[in-house]
């Protein structure tokens, strides 16, 4: 695995209560770069968060490690920049959500009560997305990977491409061969914008994989996305599942705008 020159020189961790002994204003900074990790979005480096703060390098990098020891922050795979954790993810979760309509709740969960297979809600904000409503009955595989690797599931895919057809600046979170490949990135969007869908599979559980239908606005914008979670083979032939999730998205639009 190659190892970047910025992760070989990441100083290594203090012991915290040395670091609080110190600088009185640890636990402040740390949550200022947590914050500065989530505003940037997957893939920001700690020189940039140090920049951005207007952070010492060097307590940049040791509040940065100690993070990632904590789990609160992870390297991203290529070991170029960083994003949150699973401890963040958790400490989200211990937050009621904003819950969608309860109409639109009653649409999902009629859904869910016909079809065999993980029925999420996300909804869209700009470059970012939010599962508002998982499917309790079937979790999510790795919802810290689905916000770290935005092209990897058919949820973000289904926000990519719309940036994509936009012209709008894609997020850190996407990953670097797509960041890098405008031919893969018109294949993506062509991909998309042709079906009126977007899918994955294997990318998370082998022999598995998920498909999602955009939900749009009253001006034709992406509001959110209806998405099926099951093994590969219905999600290659759906059937008249897609047809059932298509009358689902067409019943939330109204309700989700």
């Amino acid at each position: 695995m190659r190892v970047t020159d910025e992760a070989r020189h990441l100083p290594s961790p203090a012991p915290p209560a040395d670091l609080r002994a110190r600088q009185p204003k640890a636990v402040h900074s740390a949550l200022a770069v947590l914050e500065e990790v989530a505003r940037c979005g997957a893939g920001v480096t700690a020189q940039e968060v140090s920049e951005n703060l207007r952070m010492p390098r060097a307590t940049t990098y040791r509040l940065i490690n100690l993070l990632v020891q904590d789990e609160y922050l992870v390297r991203m795979p290529d070991l170029r920049g960083f994003t949150l954790g699973r401890k963040v993810v958790e400490l989200a979760h211990l937050v009621a959500p904003v819950r969608p309509p309860q109409a639109a709740v009653a649409v999902v969960e009629e859904l869910r009560s016909g079809i065999r297979g993980g029925v999420h809600l996300v909804r869209y904000e700009h470059d970012r997305m939010r599962v508002v409503d998982p499917d309790p009955d079937f979790p999510l595989a790795d919802e810290a990977r689905l916000f770290a690797e935005l092209d990897a599931s058919a949820m973000g895919r289904l926000l990519v491409a719309e940036l994509l057809e936009t012209g709008s600046p894609l997020p850190a979170s996407v990953r670097p061969e797509l960041r890098g490949s405008p031919e893969r990135q018109e294949s993506l969007r062509r991909e998309v914008t042709a079906a009126g869908r977007s899918w994955q599979v294997d990318a998370f559980t082998p022999g598995f994989g998920c498909l999602a239908l955009p939900i749009r606005g009253p001006r034709g914008e992406l509001v959110a996305g209806l998405t099926l979670s099951a093994p590969r083979i219905r999600i290659e032939q759906p059937g008249a599942v897609l047809e059932l999730l298509a009358d689902g998205a067409r019943r939330l639009a109204p309700l989700l705008r």
